[in-house]
């Protein structure tokens, strides 16, 4: 199923589109609106969408100047135009780029319907043609060039003198010549990858296999595709990897590494899109000798490191994470305050936003790895603290210390590790709000313990219930409200009151002595309060038949 962009300056035609059109029918499980281009740009980032649906006059930047720039942004993304003019300019326009459909209005919500169905039928089609196993198999056996793959993987993994690798290049027919080389390698997350016995049978989806080098294969595959078009240079498996040489003919370093960072990027969209399996992507150091690519590909091997810090799915640049001054990662005293807040007295809610804002001060900042690692021991410690202070059995909620160091040793990118801590965090703080609730518990029983064993006493008060309990009467009022759902003085009231019509009920005594017995020193009070209460007066509610029933 596919995400879809729908971009009209007209709200009636996209609210129209939204309710006439079963886009899910159509095959998109995600369809969002935008009033006009710069809209669409910041909606772009967020979704990415499969299609862009768009119509041509609109403020601030039409559909074909939006069209163009998701072109070259996010070149996998299809394109279909409606417009209200049936003019050739448009139509040239469109052409050239590349869109799917052109929708004249008006157009029926049939017509528009067709199109999209159309354009969801094209790309089930290349997506099957891109991870059909049994083609890629077949593809696999017959065309991987293996001699060249050996002297290409000799570059990468022994010094070589100039003359004998331009001799062997020259020999094999292969234009390695240039100016300037970039290393690139695409890194499968084959974490949970066993081995395959040749005989067995494909799994049914590529992204579901555990065939490592089907895998790496169908990778490679995309890669020289994209790699071939922009003309960067070589694109050959190595180990477990795909290694990608950028051979550039000039010796700007900074245009070379555009380019070669533009085509990465639509490399790694091209396998989320149509593998549907994890990557990551390390870039080397520049270098303008081509006996130099061993340590160009050294450093591209040292960026995959860093996938613990930055995740999949990403493009990982070494010069970026390492020659660059950047702010120190630091969990000061402010941090671990807010953090300790939220486990103890924090909602669930409240929590996810401190572990939030502690992963984002990661992302930002993406710190080298040994101070990543103690930014997150730092946060590890700071609540197996808090667990051994409130004597929490801490083996019971995260696992002990060397629970926790396995655990972590087990993770592979930064969201595994939030939604680890951030379970470890909710784990204690359920805990606490547990432990909470049964002493709160706890006192308002005591409370009511006490006050039915002291009502009679007219000195009974809030305050030498909470002297009894050696708390204060401001906390002890709102825990009882909270428990009970009614303040203390109406509970005992309550109290006196049931009790006093049971001896209406059950005795003889006089209304003062009635009064006396269950804690009021003004018989006078006494009465009004009790025909308040029970809305008969004392001597009434003893001859009615409630009063009369034994």
């Amino acid at each position: 199923m596919y995400k879809l962009l729908l971009v009209d300056d007209e709200p009636e035609v996209t609210e129209g589109l939204m309710i006439e059109i079963d886009w899910e029918a159509c095959g998109f499980t995600e369809v969002r609106t935008a009033s006009n281009g710069k809209e669409a740009m910041e909606l772009f980032e967020k979704m990415e969408p499969d299609v862009l649906m768009t119509d041509i006059s609109m403020p601030y930047m039409n559909g074909l100047e939006l069209s163009e720039w998701a072109r070259k942004a996010y070149p996998i993304t299809r394109i279909v135009i409606l417009s209200g003019h049936d003019e050739f300019e448009y139509a040239k326009q469109a052409i050239h780029l590349q869109v799917e459909a052109y929708v004249l209005k008006p157009f029926s919500a049939e017509q528009l319907t067709d199109a999209v169905v159309e354009v969801a039928r094209r790309m089930d089609e290349e997506r099957e043609q891109r991870s059909n196993i049994e083609l890629l198999v077949e593809h696999y056996r017959t065309s991987l060039p293996i001699v060249r793959e050996k002297f290409l993987s000799s570059l990468i993994t022994r010094k070589q003198p100039y003359r004998d690798i331009a001799a062997k290049a020259e020999k094999y027919g292969m234009q390695l010549e240039g100016e300037a080389y970039v290393v690139s390698i695409i890194a499968v997350n084959h974490s949970d990858i066993q081995d395959v016995q040749n005989d067995s049978k494909p799994s049914v989806s590529l992204a579901s296999s555990t065939d490592l080098d089907l895998k790496l294969f169908s990778v490679s595959n995309i890669a020289s595709e994209i790699w071939a078009r922009h003309g960067l240079g070589k694109v050959f498996i190595h180990q477990d990897h795909v290694v990608l040489f950028t051979v550039s003919p000039h010796a700007d370093q900074t245009l070379m590494m555009e380019d070669t960072q533009a085509a990465l990027k639509e490399i790694l969209q091209s396998i989320e899109r149509f593998l549907r399996f994890p990557v990551m992507i390390g870039v080397g150091t520049y270098t303008e000798a081509l006996d130099q690519l061993k340590y160009a590909y050294d450093s591209a091997m040292v960026a995959l490191d860093y996938r613990r810090i930055v995740g999949s799915n990403i493009i990982i640049c070494i010069d970026d994470m390492e020659n660059r001054v950047h702010e120190k990662l630091l969990f000061d005293e402010w941090k671990e305050q807010q953090l300790i807040s939220a486990v103890k007295l924090g909602t669930e809610k409240e929590l996810e936003e401190v572990v939030d804002a502690l992963f984002d001060e990661i992302a930002r900042v993406q710190a080298p790895v040994h101070e990543y690692q103690h930014y997150l021991l730092e946060m590890v410690t700071a609540i197996i603290k808090l667990t051994k202070v409130l004597d929490t059995d801490s083996d019971d909620i995260i696992g002990g210390g060397w629970g926790i160091l396995n655990q972590y040793q087990k993770l592979n990118s930064p969201q595994e590790t939030k939604v680890w801590f951030g379970e470890m965090c909710a784990r204690v703080r359920r805990s606490i709000a547990s432990r909470r609730q049964h002493t709160y518990k706890q006192i308002v029983e005591d409370a009511i313990s006490y006050t039915k064993s002291h009502y009679h006493e007219s000195e009974l008060s809030i305050a030498k219930v909470c002297g009894q309990l050696h708390i204060s009467a401001g906390y002890f009022s709102g825990l009882f409200k909270k428990e009970l759902k009614l303040t203390f003085g109406a509970y005992l009231l309550q109290l006196r009151m049931e009790a006093a019509k049971e001896l209406l009920r059950t005795t003889e005594l006089k209304a003062f002595e009635i009064a006396e017995k269950v804690g009021f020193a003004d018989a006078n009070y006494f009465s009004l309060s009790f025909k308040k209460y029970a809305g008969v007066s004392a001597k009434e509610y003893r001859n009615s038949p409630a009063g009369q029933e034994q």
